[in-house]
C-alpha cells in the first residue's frame, strides 16, 4: 500500500503487511482493478456533532443535498415492463419512477397538480396516473389526459399541465434520479467507477433479497458504521477519489498488529483454501469463469460507496446497502440490504424480489433471506442509537476520526462540505 508521503500523513499505516503485499500471494491472475491504490489525506479535523443531530443541518441538506445530487431509486428490473413504476422517498420528498412508453424511464414528484394528493401510494403498474381524490389523470408520459368538468378549469392548459420530471439515469442496472435540471450527467457523477465495476457485470444479477428497517439514528451514523475499514483489521486498503471511495478488507487472514506478526505464506494458505472452496460453491452457478478469478475475488470484501448514500460491492460480494433519512426525521434513518447473486448463463434472469420491511422490534434476524448475514448486520447496528444519543449528551462538539482506516469517513464529510455547507 502506498504511503502519503505528505508531512500530514505522517505514519498513519499499520505496521503489519499491506494488502498489496498479500496480493502477491495470490494462486490466480489478480485483476488490474485491485492493483489500483488511491490513499487520500483527508485531513485531522473533528466534524460537528451538529451534522447528526440539529434541525437545521438536516433542512440543509433537504435543500443542498437531497434536492441536487443523483441517488439510486431503484433497479431497471423493478420496472421492466411499460407503466411499471417504483416509489422513491427522501427526506420528505416522493417520486413516482415510472417506465414510459418509448421505454425510457420518468420520475415524476408524487402529487396531483390539482389539489396535491398522492398520485400513488404503493409500487405496481398502470396505463395512467389518476388521482384517487378528484380524478385528474396524466398520461405514463407526463401529459394532461383528463380533468373532471374542464368547463370549470378555463385556466388549466395541456400544454402547462404537464407533470414536472426529475432527471433520470441508468447505470449498471440502477436506476438514478437527480431533481436539479442542471446537475451533470450520471455518467459524468459516477464516473471512473464504471471501469471499477465492469469487470464484475452488476447487471447480470438478480435481486435476491431486500430487506429494509428503520434505524433511530441519523442516517450518516448507520452509514459510517457499514463503510469504515474495522479497526480491528488494519491491513485493509482505504481507496478515495472524488465521487466515491472503497475499502478492500482481506479475507482469510488474522488481524496484523504490530506485536502480532503473520507470515504471507501462513496467510496465503488459508486464503487459497478459503478462495478455492468459493470457486466450487459459485462455479455451479456461473460456469468456468470462477477459475479465471484470484482468491481475492472468492475471499476479500471489496465495499466501494458512491457519494452520498449508495454501496455496491465488487466481485461475488452480492450486498448492496443504501441509506437514507427517515421521511423527514433527522434521528432515524432507513437501512437497506440488497443481495444481488449471479444466475447461470442459460438461464432466464428471475423477477426481483418485493421489499421486507422489518416492523418495530425486529431485527435483521428476523428476515431469513438474509441467512447468515442478518445477526452479523444486528451485531453492526447494535450502537447507532446510542451514539446517536451520547451525541445529543456529549459536551465534546465534533466527532473524531482516524487519519487512515476511518479516512473514508473523513471523505464522506469532506464531499457532505462541498455540497451543504458551501
Amino acid at each position: 500500500m502506498s504511503t502519503n508521503t505528505t508531512p500530514e500523513w505522517g505514519t498513519a499505516r499499520s505496521s503489519g503487511i499491506s494488502y498489496q503485499e498479500l496480493l502477491a500471494t495470490d494462486t490466480h491472475p489478480v485483476p488490474d482493478v485491485l492493483r489500483i491504490e488511491s490513499p487520500r489525506y483527508e485531513g485531522a479535523q473533528d466534524f460537528s456533532k451538529d451534522r447528526y443531530t440539529t434541525r437545521d443541518y438536516h433542512n440543509a441538506e433537504k435543500r443542498d443535498l437531497w434536492s441536487r445530487v443523483w441517488q439510486y431509486a431503484c433497479s431497471e428490473d423493478e420496472i421492466r415492463e411499460v407503466g411499471d413504476y417504483y416509489l422513491y422517498e427522501i427526506a420528505g420528498a416522493g417520486y413516482i419512477v415510472i417506465r414510459a412508453k418509448d421505454g425510457g424511464i420518468r420520475a415524476y414528484p408524487n402529487a396531483c397538480l390539482h389539489r396535491g394528493r398522492q398520485l400513488k401510494d404503493d409500487d405496481g403498474h398502470c396505463s395512467d396516473l389518476r388521482c384517487a381524490f378528484h380524478g385528474f389523470t396524466w398520461t405514463i408520459d407526463g401529459d394532461l389526459h383528463d380533468i373532471p368538468s374542464p368547463w370549470d378549469f378555463p385556466q388549466v392548459k395541456a400544454e402547462e399541465f404537464k407533470l414536472p420530471q426529475a432527471k433520470t439515469g441508468v447505470w449498471a442496472g440502477f436506476v438514478f434520479i437527480n431533481p436539479d435540471e442542471d446537475a451533470e450527467p450520471l455518467a459524468d457523477f459516477v464516473g471512473e467507477l464504471d471501469d471499477h465495476l465492469a469487470a464484475w457485470d452488476l447487471e447480470r444479477r438478480c435481486k435476491q433479497a431486500h430487506v429494509a428497517m428503520v434505524v433511530q439514528a441519523n442516517w450518516k451514523i448507520v452509514q459510517e458504521a457499514f463503510c469504515e475499514a474495522s479497526l480491528s483489521e488494519p491491513n485493509s486498503q482505504v481507496d478515495i477519489w472524488d465521487n466515491f471511495a472503497r475499502v478492500i478488507t482481506p479475507g482469510g487472514t488474522p488481524p496484523s498488529t504490530s506485536d502480532e506478526p503473520i507470515t504471507i505464506d501462513e496467510q496465503s494458505s488459508m486464503r487459497a483454501i478459503g478462495a478455492q472452496g468459493n470457486r466450487e460453491r459459485w462455479g455451479n452457478v456461473v460456469g468456468d469463469i470462477v477459475d479465471t478469478m484470484s482468491d481475492a475475488e472468492m475471499v476479500d470484501g471489496i465495499g466501494y460507496t458512491l457519494f452520498p448514500n449508495f454501496h455496491p460491492a465488487g466481485a461475488f460480494n452480492r450486498i448492496v446497502y443504501r441509506f437514507r433519512p427517515n421521511g423527514d426525521d433527522h434521528r432515524s434513518s432507513i437501512m437497506e440490504c440488497i443481495s444481488l447473486g449471479p444466475y447461470g448463463a442459460e438461464e432466464a434472469k428471475p423477477p426481483p424480489c418485493k421489499v421486507h420491511w422489518l416492523e418495530d422490534g425486529e431485527t435483521f434476524n428476523d428476515a431469513p433471506e438474509l441467512g447468515m448475514l442478518g445477526p452479523v448486520l444486528d451485531q453492526d447496528l447494535f450502537n447507532m442509537t446510542q451514539v446517536q444519543r451520547g451525541l445529543e449528551q456529549s459536551h465534546k462538539p465534533g466527532v473524531t476520526f482516524s487519519l487512515y482506516q476511518e479516512s473514508k469517513l473523513r471523505w464522506l464529510h469532506n464531499t457532505l462540505t462541498k455540497w451543504v455547507d458551501a
